[in-house]
């Protein structure tokens, strides 16, 4: 059998810090709030060749697919000028 870890043990530093803390409320949703379904469409476009390397790279740096970057990017634009 493994002996015990007595916790009472630890330097004063952090049983003063762990004393003093404070418990945080949970303040993020739940997970079926996190990600909300978006009404998408599927569509054939050409890009340029220096576009999509573009955003190949990016993708590989992020670890983001290319797609949702170019999705994210048109959003971004149709948000910005679509209010005005």
């Amino acid at each position: 059998m493994k002996k015990k870890i007595k916790y009472t043990d630890a330097p004063a530093s952090i049983s003063s810090s762990i004393r003093s803390s404070k418990t945080v409320e949970d303040f993020l949703p739940p997970p079926n709030k996190l990600v909300l379904k978006e009404d998408n469409s599927r569509v054939t476009i050409v890009l340029s060749k220096k576009s999509i390397s573009f955003f190949k790279e990016e993708s590989k740096r992020s670890g983001v697919p290319y797609q949702t970057m170019i999705k994210k990017v048109l959003d971004l634009y149709t948000e910005h000028y679509a209010h005005k």
